[in-house]
């Protein structure tokens, strides 16, 4: 029951903070630190997580500023997926404060492990393979009504932004959180957690609630297959593809 409300806190804390409600965001916090005072044996995971929280009010407030300054958007989206690291120190410190080892999964990805579905098993390399094809499909669909000058002159705004975003994003959520949250609960607990505060991060460049979830899907997706193959590249890979059509088809901008 603890565990389910602080991920309840947590995801309360993302949304706030996203819609810059800073007195509902005083209260998470409070919440959260008083719940670590409560349990001792939990206190680790409870602060991980307050962790994320304080780095990523580091993240809205150095992304406001950016927002003031004389360069272009693309620049300011970029800056804005580099500031990403403030929530990367902010868990990485919580570690270090508890004198516990960052891990995030880097390792060479091993195929042999099946994804286990309801009555049936699936190779992990083709169930990454087909979800790329799949959204490689999609995407073309809106690249291709794009003229070719369109598309060269966004060509490094979306290699720079696919990349940045992607080894960002996948360190965060399923490297040091995922790795983190799954040795001290459980496995389904790590899942969960990491996929909708994935989903619901998305609040915070505009997405509405809706598609912030839809993207919790994905983020169960590329922890299904970091557990697999117990490494954090192949999700990379398939988050860098999505960028890539997120960006050419318009989501990005």
């Amino acid at each position: 029951m603890l565990l389910i409300i602080v991920a309840a806190l947590f995801f309360l804390g993302i949304t706030s903070i996203s819609y810059q409600q800073e007195v509902f965001s005083f209260f998470v916090f409070i919440g959260l630190l008083i719940l670590s005072f409560y349990n001792k044996e939990k206190r680790f995971v409870i602060l991980l997580l307050l962790s994320f929280l304080i780095g990523f009010v580091i993240f809205m407030v150095s992304n406001d500023f950016v927002g003031t300054m004389n360069i272009s958007k693309e620049i300011k989206i970029i800056l804005n997926r580099l500031l990403l690291v403030f929530i990367i120190i902010g868990i990485v410190f919580n570690h270090f404060f508890f004198n516990k080892k960052v891990s995030w999964y880097n390792e060479k990805p091993d195929w042999k492990n099946p994804i286990v579905l309801p009555f049936h098993k699936v190779n992990t390399f083709w169930f990454w393979m087909i979800g790329i094809i799949v959204n490689v499909i999609i995407y073309v669909f809106f690249i291709v009504q794009k003229d070719i000058e369109y598309i060269q002159t966004l060509l490094l705004f979306c290699l720079f932004f696919s990349l940045i975003n992607a080894v960002f994003e996948e360190i965060i959520w399923r490297g040091i959180l995922l790795s983190a949250l799954k040795e001290h609960t459980s496995t389904r607990y790590a899942v969960i957690v990491t996929s909708i505060g994935f989903g619901l991060l998305h609040l915070s460049i505009g997405f509405s609630i809706s598609l912030s979830l839809l993207i919790s899907v994905a983020g169960i997706i590329y922890a299904l297959i970091t557990i697999k193959t117990n490494s954090i590249y192949p999700s990379i890979v398939f988050h860098i593809v999505i960028n890539i059509g997120m960006v050419y088809s318009g989501l990005i901008n």
